[in-house]
């Protein structure tokens, strides 16, 4: 068998193995279910109950929407750090090691599986963001481009908390370093407020923020606008500088997570 045929099937076992105790596992299928839920039904009812426009309440909510799945997407890389620091504390990684497995496939099949767990999740808020009075505006291959960016922005941030985890001491210190970044990173953006509405200070790096850029991105292939079209580069190329943020944060973490997965004494 090839090196790359070999890795391949290697990540699909670490995919299933971790699959398996996601099912095993009540308390994640709790969170991978609820709060999504939790998610778009609080945001779309207190901010779209507070936050009028030219489009009116529906049409905030219908503008909110992608920008609550972007910050899940990003709250669920948390899910990889949280992964990799306990397989850390309880010796997986050790054992995986010792095995003839390729390193590359252990974090790819983490990876993977919690990319499962952003389509459930994703299906999740769709259906209750249609119960709020979210409604797609686009055609159908626009959609599927939508969640296939969303998705995308999910793999790569998966990435981030690959290296995250297997940088982090205790599974403690993973928790609170998963959520850290997450916070500044999705409110300075286009999430919640159009990003002319922001300070002026924030506006450049909103603008830049790849959360914008995949948010703007989802919105424009969902027929979401609200408010002023937004203006520069990365909002009226948002489609192709989403995709280029991705594949660039896979670029410079899957490096980098590899080579401390490597290290790990």
């Amino acid at each position: 068998m090839s090196g790359l045929l070999k890795a391949c099937a290697d990540s699909t076992v670490i995919t299933w193995r971790n699959l398996l105790n996601v099912r095993r596992n009540p308390d994640w299928l709790l969170t991978a279910t609820l709060q999504p839920i939790l998610f778009v039904v609080l945001f779309s009812t207190v901010f779209g109950n507070a936050v009028g426009g030219p489009t009116g309440e529906a049409g905030y909510r219908e503008f909110i929407v992608a920008g609550v799945f972007a910050q899940f997407m990003a709250f669920n890389s948390s899910f990889t750090v949280v992964g990799f620091a306990n397989d850390l504390q309880k010796g997986i990684v050790d054992r995986f090691r010792a095995l003839p497995v390729s390193r590359l496939s252990v974090i790819v099949g983490r990876t993977l599986s919690d990319l499962v767990v952003s389509v459930l999740a994703l299906v999740v808020m769709s259906v209750c963001g249609l119960l709020v009075g979210w409604r797609i505006r686009g055609s159908f291959v626009d959609a599927v481009s939508g969640y296939l960016i969303m998705l995308l922005f999910a793999w790569a941030l998966s990435w981030v908390g690959a290296l995250v985890g297997l940088m982090a001491r205790s599974v403690e210190v993973a928790q609170s370093a998963g959520l850290m970044w997450m916070f500044p990173a999705s409110f300075i953006s286009s999430a919640f407020v159009p990003v002319q509405n922001l300070p002026e200070f924030m506006r450049t790096i909103a603008n830049w923020n790849p959360f914008t850029a995949v948010i703007n991105a989802t919105r424009d292939l969902f027929g979401n606008r609200f408010g002023e079209p937004p203006t520069g580069w990365p909002a009226e190329n948002a489609v192709l500088y989403s995709i280029l943020c991705c594949v660039g944060i896979i670029a410079v973490f899957a490096p980098l997570a590899t080579m401390r997965y490597r290290r790990i004494s």
